[in-house]
Parts: C-alpha cells; structure tokens; sequence
C-alpha cells in the first residue's frame, strides 16, 4: 500500500481536486490533504469501507469515461448512508496498488472473534481510540475513557483492579500484550464459560465426546455429528496441543459459538438449498419499487446507485421509469415530479455488468415507457438493451411452467405488449386500466403511469380509459417484441383472470387495491397467485418513499412485492430476512400449500393450512455483547438496553414481547428472560429480533435488528450477529440466546 499518493478525488463532472492520501502506521485509518492548503481534511477507518469497486462503476465516474481510463479509477463505498468516494490515481498501477490493498485489509472481516483469539485490528482500533496523547501507552484515565467509548459504565473500584492486573510491568500504564491482557479481562464471558463447565468433566475442555453431547442435546445436530464436532475442533481450537487431542478448550467453544456454525441462521441455508426449477409464480421475488430513486419520490437523486445498491441486496425485480430525453436519448427519473434524470443507457450498462453484479438468476425489469409517441426513443430502448445486454433477453415464447432455473442469465421485461404472446391463442387484446373506486386520487394516477402512461400509451395523468386502437398505435414494435414472459394486463377480478389471462401474464395491483382483496377474497388471491404473477406497489401518497409492510402481500401469495429500497426501517428489514436465505438469489420457494391451485388456505383463517398443527417457539434471551451506542448520542452516554422480539406472519401469529431494560450496559448485558410464541403457520413467519436503548421520557432509541425467517432458525445455544438500520453488519454486537421448538 502506498502512502501519501496523489490522487484526484471526483464529486461531478467539474468538480476534481487533488489530495494526498495516506494509509496510517495502525494500518485502519486513511486521511487525505488538501495538495494546495496541506491541511487534514478527512479521515474514515477501514472497518467502515464496505467494499472496493474498480473502473468507472460510479454515476460520476461514467461521465467522466472518456477523459480518464478505467485502469486509473476506483470506488470506495462505505457503509450505511454515507456517500462514496470516487477516485482517479495517476497511474493504472497505482490504482491496483490502492485497490488490492483496501481489499486485502477488508478482507479479514466477518464474525467476530473473542477472547484469547480476539482480533489483533480489533483491539489496535480500541487502542488507538482511547489513547488520547498517542504515546502508545494508556493511563487509567483513559482506560476510563475506552469503557465510556465501549458504552459500560463500571464502577472506578473494578476497572481500577482489571488495570493493575493487567499492568504486569507496574508503570501505571498499559501497552502491547497489558493491553490484550486487559481486553481480555473486559470481554470475559462467564455465561458461556458456565455452558462450558456443564459438559466438561474436568471443567478445562471438552473432549471429543464430551462436544458430541453438547452438539446433540444442546444444539439438536443429528446428522454426521462426530465428523462435525472434529471439523470444529479443527477450525476454532487455537491451541495446537488441544487439536491433536481432539479436544475443544473453553477460548475454542466461545470461537465456535460466534462463529457462523453457531449462529442462529442455519448456515446450510444461506447456501442455494431451495429448488429452483418450479414456475416463477412458486416464488417470491426481492423486489424494488422506482429503483433509480435514491431519496424522496418527487424532488429525490436519481442515480444508478439505486440499482447497484438493490442487485447487491439481492434484489431480482428492478423498476426502469423511460421519457424522452434530450438529443434522441431515452432518460430515466420520476415522470412529472422534480426528480434528476439519469441516461436509460446508463442503466441497461449497470445491469449488464457481470462484474458488478451477479444475476445467475432471472432479473425482471419492469420498463415503464413515457415517451410520448412511438418514435426512435421508444425503438431507441430495445436497441440499448441488445446493445448491453447481449443474449440476455428471452428471443422466443416461454411456456406457462418456465422456471428461474431455465431463466437463468436473463433479463425479462416486464410491460404492455401488441396482442397476446401466444400467437396462436386467441383472447381480448390489451386493455384499459381499471381504476377502482376504492383508489384515492394519487393511487389511481400513478396506476395509470404503471399501466397506461408509463408506456407510451397516452398522458400520464389522463383520467379517461385510452382507446385500445391508439394504445397498439403509440407501443413501438420493437418493445412490444421485448415482452415475452411478463406481459402487464389490467385486473379485472379473479374469476374474469381465470377465464381469459394466461399464465405469462402479470397485474399490477396499488397497496390499498391488494389490501381489498386479502380482506374480501383472501383464498381466492392465494389461488390466483399459484399460476400468475401479481405485482404490488406502494401507493402514490407515500412521497416521501415511506413503506408498507410486505408481510399481508406475502401472506397471499404476491410474488412480486415492490419496497422502496432506500428507506430503511422495519419493511425493509423483513425483506432483508426473507431474502436472506438461499445463497441470496432473490427467489424464496413459497411453501406447497401455496402452490396447489386447489388450495383452500386463507390467511385470515389459520386453520385451512394443511398439515400439523401449531409449533410453540420459546426464547431464552441470556445477554448482549458490544452494543453500539445510539447516533448522536452524548459523549460519555451508555444506553439502557433491551430486546424485543416481534413475530411477522397471518395476523393470528402477529405478536411482539420484550425483556426489561439493564441500566448502563450496552457492553455485556445480561437478560436471563424467556419469552415465548405459538405460530398457528410458522411457513410464513419471520422473527425480528431489535435491540433498544430504553428511555422513559420519550420514543425507544434503535440499537440494532436482525430478522430472519422462522424456516432458517438453528435451534441451541446461538448468537445472533445484529445489524443496522440500513441492514449493515456492526461488529462484534451480538446478542447470545437459548431456542427451543416444540410441536
């Protein structure tokens, strides 16, 4: 890694100023300077990098493609909301030396480890936090100091007495291995030291079969448990002398319990475990809504940020909002809003980037053409899509059971189409929208951009249906030709769908439109979503990018389930757990009795489910480790946390239970509480699990969440790996819990 290199830092297309950037002998923080004032203008740690994108992969550096070559440019994108930071070395060779550099210092990071093993990065970054004069020593001030950082308030007596036995040398401070000594005296955990000393005879390891025991009564691993218990020992047992023994010591149990094989997610199931040859109707699709957006729906960035940031979530169904653009050029934004505009080459480039993104399966992309006529523009967006894309659209008819395996390396357009995709069927042409009473003013506008406006097929805001004649008239051939398994129709009711839709076809429903529907005909919705996709989006009142909760979608059957990826909060987050499974392909098989066309399960009434009866899921929450404080808090503030935990599912399985608050501990707290769930159609549910910092006098401050689906819960002693509210990782938070399931 080169220090104090040159570079031009990019803000826009005018906007270039150079900076001398230099990595810092702790070898976790990066500073730049002003080259023309010498000043210290920023500095960011390597643990809040993301990751390391190279060549003109950002909105900027695309504009900028002509004047500096990709060899020179490079991205580094941080978690959370903060901005990236695009850079142009002077050198090919000096960008790959920044760019392997960065990546080789991220690289290490993924659970945490603690006690003896604890990572070396991990305690320097403490280190270098609270040693205030940077004289590579630490005083009991400011010992005092980093336990106010680590949010625990301890008592003077205590700390005092962990400084003095760490200070090994009795020179008032602490530094090199005192330090690691006090460390480790600070993150002692007595609760799994106990869990240790049930199963170890002599109280000093676990013996092979000693860890067997534990893996089968405790964790419920009933398959090839001896081999996994040795794979354990290999991988997590830090001394060498234990290993040839085949036995696990008590730092080596705590590596396995943090480590990815003790977590609460079923780690064969972050794998692709489902099958993916049924049709796409069998699935549930992650799925965005105006993914261009990056902000609010009328005055918000549009930026190709917004796809990049949703493919790399996972997501599989993108939303391309097309008007004509300057110089015969198709533009993509928020039509009649004050939204920026971004090139509709520009997007088709990102999504046929395999190095960026990795669309093994399907990516329906939901072209919402406002062109005003069916001129060059219209032509002009098939032309791009073959010109970036390749062989990545279907070029024939695909049958009604076409499936995401079949699929895979495709992109399908979502859209209006002249005439029916089965040329030899005969069957009503394209259609009206129709705009129901029960839509407000907004919801019915913007279902008429969807459907009608939003490609080419009249004013956008027109109250009146559209003759059919100039709707065929207006949809240029070529995108019409695009169309070949998602074909947009307008819902007309269930039984009419029936009658004359086919199975290739999509409806796109408003939120409060679904709604409707769930309480009026809720097994007829889940039967109509066995054989066709239907599409939810949320209502035009939300401006503001604000969510709906996708669990009422979900729990009839919606595949296709439209979320404001930019907003984060707790709709978000449960499409985040949901899709978190399944090596995070995007599609989640929907349980069978979803996809019997003869099914007579209906949300509202539990017991139509077929199959055994209710499971009881109970919750031992035993502690926290290393919560982080709450943004903008006051220095020297430690939080009062609890743990709620909230169950998604059919509304008789809706519910939420907490712990009590502890007072002053964000570092180790310690619940020992139990709570407990009966789930009447566990296929359906998600647990949420959220941390809050207690206050009395207004609304609970957000700490950290993570939300899983029922079906990826490992029953045991887990620890759960908490994440923000944008659904980034924060290492080493972690709540430990016992689960156990019980039909």
């Amino acid at each position: 890694m080169q220090q104090g290199t040159l570079m031009r830092k990019v803000k826009s297309k005018s906007w270039k100023k150079q900076r001398y950037f230099k990595l810092q002998d702790d070898c976790m923080t990066i500073w730049y300077q002003s080259k023309r004032t010498g000043k210290t203008e920023s500095a960011f740690s390597i643990s809040d990098v993301e990751t390391v994108r190279e060549g003109h992969q950002s909105e900027v550096l695309q504009s900028l493609a002509e004047e500096f070559p990709p060899e020179r440019c490079f991205t580094i994108v941080f978690f959370g909301r903060r901005g990236n930071l695009d850079l142009i070395a002077s050198s090919a060779e000096e960008a790959q030396c920044w760019v392997q550099g960065l990546r080789q210092l991220i690289e290490p990071r993924s659970f945490p480890l603690t006690s003896a093993l604890v990572s070396r990065t991990w305690i320097r970054d403490w280190f270098q936090k609270a040693d205030k004069n940077k004289d590579g020593r630490m005083n009991f001030k400011e010992v005092q100091r980093l336990l106010k950082m680590m949010n625990v308030d301890m008592n003077e007596d205590h700390a005092l007495r962990l400084f003095q036995a760490a200070d090994k040398s009795e020179s008032g401070t602490l530094e090199g291995e005192e330090f690691v000594l006090f460390y480790k005296a600070l993150t002692q955990r007595e609760e799994v030291l106990s869990l240790f000393q049930d199963f170890s005879e002599d109280g000093k390891k676990l013996t092979l079969l000693e860890l067997v025991d534990f893996l089968r009564q405790e964790q419920l691993e009933d398959e090839g448990t001896e081999e996994l218990a040795m794979e354990l020992i290999d991988k997590y047992e830090p001394s060498e002398t234990a290993r040839a023994r085949h036995a696990l010591s008590a730092d080596g149990f705590l590596m396995y319990l943090c480590s990815p094989e003790g977590s609460i997610f079923n780690p064969r199931h972050q794998a692709l475990w489902q099958d993916m040859s049924q049709p796409l109707c069998h699935y549930f699709i992650s799925s965005s809504h105006n993914t261009y957006l990056i902000e609010d729906q009328i005055r918000g960035q549009s930026s190709i940020e917004g796809y990049i940031r949703a493919l790399k979530r996972g997501c599989r169904c993108l939303e391309v909002d097309c008007w004509d653009g300057p110089n015969g050029e198709p533009m993509v934004y928020h039509g009649h809003t004050f939204t920026s505009k971004i090139p509709f080459r520009e997007v088709v480039s990102t999504l046929g980037n395999d190095s960026r993104v990795e669309p093994s399966y399907p990516i329906p992309s939901s072209v919402l053409q406002g062109a005003g006529g069916a001129g060059p523009q219209q032509c002009g967006v098939p032309g791009d899509n073959r010109s970036h894309g390749g062989d990545g659209h279907p070029r024939a008819p695909t049958s009604p059971s076409t499936t995401p395996q079949e699929l895979k390396h495709k992109i399908l357009l979502k859209g209006k189409k002249i005439g029916r995709l089965e040329d030899m069927l005969d069957g009503p042409g394209d259609e009206a929208p129709d705009v129901s009473d029960d839509d407000n003013g907004a919801e019915a506008e913007e279902r008429r951009r969807v459907k009608v406006g939003g490609l080419g097929c009249g004013p956008a805001g027109s109250a009146e249906p559209l003759d059919t004649a100039k709707d065929k008239e207006s949809l240029a051939q070529a995108l019409s030709d695009c169309i070949v398994y998602c074909k947009s129709v307008s819902f007309r009711g269930f039984q009419e769908a029936r009658s004359h839709s086919r199975p290739s076809e999509i409806s796109s429903l408003a939120e409060a439109k679904a709604r409707k529907l769930i309480r009026d005909a809720g097994n007829e919705f889940v039967r109509h979503n066995t054989w066709q996709l239907t599409r939810v989006y949320p209502s035009g009142m939300r401006t503001d990018s604000s969510n709906y909760s996708p669990q009422e979608m979900w729990n009839v059957g919606c595949q296709i389930v439209a979320l404001n990826f930019q907003t984060a909060g707790t709709e978000m987050d449960l499409c985040d757990g949901l899709f978190s499974q399944n090596g995070r392909c995007g599609y989640v098989l929907k349980p069978p009795f979803m996809r019997d066309e003869e099914t007579l399960f209906n949300p509202s009434d539990p017991s139509s489910r077929e199959g055994p009866g209710p499971i009881t899921l109970t919750i031992q929450v035993i502690s926290g480790q290393q919560l982080p404080k709450v943004a903008n808090s006051k220095d020297g503030a430690v939080i009062d946390p609890l743990v709620r935990v909230e169950i998604h599912g059919v509304p008789a399985d809706q519910a939420h239970q907490e712990t009590k608050y502890i007072e002053n501990n964000g570092f180790n707290p310690r619940w020992d509480e139990t709570l407990q769930f009966q789930l009447h159609v566990p296929e359906l549910a998600l647990v949420r699990f959220v941390v809050e910092d207690y206050d009395k006098t207004s609304r609970n401050d957000f700490v950290g969440q993570f939300t899983l689906a029922f079906a990826n819960i490992k029953p045991g002693y887990r620890h759960i790996h908490l994440l923000s509210k944008d659904g980034t990782s924060i290492p080493p938070s972690s709540l430990f819990v016992h689960i156990h399931i019980t039909e």
